[in-house]
């Protein structure tokens, strides 16, 4: 087995979703300027179950952090989907994690990590990033969490 982040994905155990198509008007990802801007991916399972409700009322951190795994594959799906192949990611640049909390949750960080961890358990250092992790009262379809991302590629 060549050392690839496909590879390393089915090593993991896990299968990218196919690129979940817009709900509204927007596109999915941009490219330009040697960045890749993907727009945010809720906690959408590749079977089209969304990992719903609220961080802090009903849903405790580790619930989150699984909702912003799924975030990550869906990330990660996106870019192979703009791409062609996951191996032109150069880098991480950052992450935006939006978490549906209660007003007294403040564990944002520790739900996003979900996504952190399993961006740089796959792409290894080219996966460390900046990032914020954001409560906000809801989102779409009621998901846990969504996360927008932008990426450094290298030329096709």
């Amino acid at each position: 087995m060549t050392d690839t982040i496909e590879a390393k994905l089915a090593a993991l155990g896990l299968t990218l979703p196919d690129a979940p198509a817009p709900v509204a008007n927007y596109v999915p990802t941009c490219l330009t300027g040697g960045l890749l801007f993907i727009s945010g991916q809720v906690s959408r399972r590749g079977d089209g179950h969304v990992l719903t409700g609220k961080l802090g009322d009903g849903l405790d951190v580790a619930a989150g952090r699984e909702a912003a795994k799924v975030c990550a594959l869906n990330i990660l799906a996106q870019a192979k989907a703009a791409l062609g192949s996951l191996e032109r990611i150069e880098r991480v640049v950052k992450l935006t994690g939006f978490v549906n909390s209660s007003p007294t949750f403040n564990g944002h960080p520790q739900v996003v990590n979900g996504a952190s961890d399993l961006i740089v358990e796959v792409l290894g250092d080219r996966g460390r990033h900046t990032r914020s992790a954001v409560g906000v009262a809801a989102l779409p379809v009621d998901a846990a969490v969504e996360i927008e991302a932008i990426l450094a590629v290298k030329p096709a």
